[in-house]
């Protein structure tokens, strides 16, 4: 079997998406939306990353084509991922996740929805990884102009600022990398080929990285923002003082006169 998970640059719509394809849609793991035919499995999740599954790559790339979707990994920020699933009957494992490839004894529409999910958010982390990398090189230009004081850089900042929050918080409320999927406390099995697929995907770890660089890049906006905050005062009180000076002198020449 084939797998290609791949980040959505515009949302689907799940009707749009049912029409398309010419399959029903039901609620997965998650909030997302799970359905299959006899070619095609297909979840979509709440983060926009649409997963398919089959047999044959063709069916995958024909299914991509009714959507007006291509495959193309450029500078664009367009992510996808695949990973070809083997059945293999005779094997004692219920599954074995390597590097490779994932191996199952027997596909159930259960195993698939949890690979679906573990890769999605993958895909879905990896959109992040990127913004994060066109972000930290805006933050170093940041830091870098730190002593041009201009009244006009504070609007700039502040939007950066909430910038980082959405994605922050995007990030945390979305991928669901935090807490587990309800239903993996009901299924040991489920558990561990989710911990597996995690493991393997490093999505933990991933997740720590770019919310550690998230905070990096906070903290150095924060100390622009407050050096600007110094500088603003500083600039306001010479603007007092010259007023009062200014004030002074006019008091003078209206007394000698």
């Amino acid at each position: 079997m084939n797998l290609l998970s791949l980040d959505l640059s515009k949302p689907i719509n799940r009707l749009a998406l049912e029409y398309a394809l010419d399959i029903t849609l039901e609620k997965g793991i998650e909030n997302s939306y799970y359905g299959q035919n006899e070619i095609l499995h297909v979840v979509l999740s709440p983060f926009d990353v649409l997963t398919l599954i089959s047999n044959e790559k063709t069916i995958i790339l024909k299914a991509l084509s009714k959507l007006g979707l291509t495959l193309k990994n450029d500078d664009e920020g367009f992510v996808y991922q695949d990973y070809p699933i083997e059945i293999r009957e005779d094997q004692i494992e219920s599954f074995i996740v390597a590097n490779e490839a994932i191996y199952l004894k027997n596909p159930t529409p259960l195993n698939l929805k949890i690979i679906a999910l573990a890769i999605s958010q993958s895909v879905g982390l990896e959109r992040y990884e990127k913004q994060l990398h066109t972000l930290f090189a805006q933050n170093r230009k940041i830091v870098e102009s730190i002593h041009n004081f201009s009244i006009g850089r504070r609007t700039p900042l502040m939007k950066f600022i909430q910038k980082l929050a959405l994605i922050r918080h995007d990030m945390v409320g979305n991928l669901l990398l935090l807490d587990k999927p309800n239903i993996l406390w009901d299924d040991e099995e489920a558990e561990a080929l989710y911990n597996r697929m995690a493991r393997i995907l490093e999505l933990d770890d991933r997740h720590e990285t770019a919310l550690s660089k998230l905070s990096q890049i906070k903290e150095d906006v924060m100390l622009v923002m407050d050096l600007l905050n110094h500088k603003q005062s500083e600039f306001l009180e010479w603007i007092i003082i010259i007023l009062i000076g200014v004030e002074i002198i006019m008091g003078l020449i209206e007394f000698f006169r």
